[in-house]
C-alpha cells in the first residue's frame, strides 16, 4: 500500500497532538512525513492563523490544554507563540524527515515546553538528533530548497492548513479529521454517496467582499 503523506509545521501545536493518534490508524500504513510552512501556506490561500486572531488564539490555547489533560497527553506550550519554525523545519529535512526525528523535534517543542530560539535549546535539540554540524547543514541550499519546495507542491495539491493528510487525492485536514481518515481507509467509498457528491460540488452563494 502507498503510504500516507502527512503535511505539518513544528509550529501546529494540533500537529503534534495528532501524532498521538497515529496509532490509531490501520496497520501497515507509513506515513511519508513532509514538513511544510505553514506561514507559506497561508500567504498562498491569503489566509489567518487560529494565532493572529485574538480571541481565536485564547479559545484555542484553552482547547489545547484542556484536550492534552483529557487525554493523558504530555503538553506544555512554549515560552511564546508562534515561533519561527525554519530552523527545526530544515532540521527534521536534513535528519531525514523520520518518525523518530518528528517525534524528536516535537516532543522537544510541545511535550517540555522548550523555547526553539534559544541558542541553548537549539543545541540540546541538535544533540537530541545526532546532527553535530545542524546550523551549517539548516544553511544550506539544498535543504533551503527542499523545504520551499514541500510548501509548494502541497499549497499545489490543495493542502491549506496543518496538520493534513493526503491518500488517494483526498485532504484529511486538522486533528479532529482522524476519525474521518480512518472511516476512508476502512470504507474508500466513503465519498461516493450521493450527498456526499451533492456537498462537493455545492455552488457559492455569496462571497465576503475584503
Amino acid at each position: 500500500m502507498a503510504p500516507l503523506s502527512w503535511y505539518f509545521d513544528f509550529v501546529s501545536p494540533f500537529s503534534y497532538l495528532q501524532t498521538h493518534r497515529f496509532r490509531d490508524l490501520p496497520q501497515g500504513r507509513r506515513i511519508r512525513f513532509v514538513p511544510v510552512l505553514f506561514a507559506g501556506l497561508l500567504d498562498h490561500w491569503q489566509s489567518k492563523g487560529p494565532a493572529e486572531v485574538a480571541p481565536k488564539r485564547v479559545f484555542t490555547y484553552r482547547y489545547l490544554q484542556w484536550y492534552a489533560e483529557r487525554h493523558g497527553i504530555p503538553f506544555r506550550m512554549p515560552p511564546a507563540h508562534p515561533f519561527n519554525p525554519l530552523k527545526p523545519l530544515r532540521l527534521c529535512i536534513a535528519a531525514g524527515a523520520t518518525a523518530e526525528s518528528v517525534e524528536h523535534i516535537f516532543r522537544f517543542i510541545w511535550a517540555e515546553g522548550r523555547a526553539i530560539g534559544d541558542d541553548s535549546a537549539w543545541s540540546a535539540l541538535c544533540r537530541r538528533l545526532g546532527i553535530s554540524d545542524a546550523d551549517a547543514r539548516i544553511q544550506s541550499l539544498e535543504i533551503k530548497e527542499a523545504l520551499r519546495r514541500n510548501t509548494e507542491q502541497a499549497a499545489g495539491r490543495g493542502v491549506f492548513g496543518v496538520p493534513t493528510f493526503e491518500v488517494d487525492d483526498n485532504l484529511f485536514w486538522g486533528m479532529d479529521a482522524t476519525d474521518m481518515l480512518i472511516d476512508y481507509l476502512s470504507k474508500p467509498t466513503v465519498f461516493n454517496s450521493p450527498e456526499m457528491q451533492r456537498v462537493s460540488t455545492l455552488p457559492e452563494g455569496v462571497r465576503r467582499k475584503v
